[in-house]
């Protein structure tokens, strides 16, 4: 989504990330929330990038529950993980065949090869590759303002570049009365 090229009244849809309290109706993990963007202008030479969400319900199973909430300069940052080391050749071993879960067992030849040998097949286990973890801390949005209107509506501002917004990011959504200090 980006300021100004996507424009008013485009439809928008986002997954919860955590089980969320919505008027005492607890809103389970992966609920899709349901919305409209309610502004949306570039940043050009004179006037800054504008762009405000509303999320009008949140939906899952055979429940819908309206709510009244706008995106905010908060999101949780992605990082990149390294993965753990697995010294284990060949495909994963059930829990059963493992000494306390600590590692597998000796082969019953007595002969334990901890790598391929020359005629087993080197591809029988997929690479381990960096993978990306949500971060447990918000943290504001760089260069942007934020604007509430009287009815709670809240906009961010940029007088820096155009606002662009990223599916795969998570970002915070709250009433509109909820300020959250930075």
């Amino acid at each position: 989504m980006v300021a100004g090229k996507t424009p008013v009244g485009t439809k928008v849809r986002a997954k919860l990330q955590i089980a969320t309290l919505v008027d005492s109706i607890v809103c389970p993990r992966n609920a899709v929330l349901v919305g409209e963007i309610i502004e949306s202008k570039e940043k050009n030479a004179t006037d800054p990038a504008r762009l405000a969400i509303r999320m009008d319900s949140v939906e899952w199973k055979n429940k819908a529950v309206p709510i009244k909430v706008y995106l905010t300069e908060w999101y949780y940052p992605t990082t990149m993980v390294a993965p753990a080391q697995d010294l284990q050749y060949g495909p994963e071993q059930p829990a059963t065949k493992t000494w306390n879960g600590q590692g597998m067992y000796p082969p019953k030849s007595g002969v334990y090869a901890p790598f391929p040998r020359k005629d087993e097949d080197p591809n029988t286990k997929a690479p381990d590759v960096p993978s990306s973890k949500v971060s447990d801390h918000r943290v504001p949005m760089k260069d942007l303002d934020v604007v509430t209107s009287g009815e709670g509506a809240v906009t961010l501002v940029s007088r820096h570049a155009n606002i662009k917004l990223d599916k795969m990011t998570v970002y915070v959504f709250a009433a509109g009365d909820l300020l959250f200090p930075k």
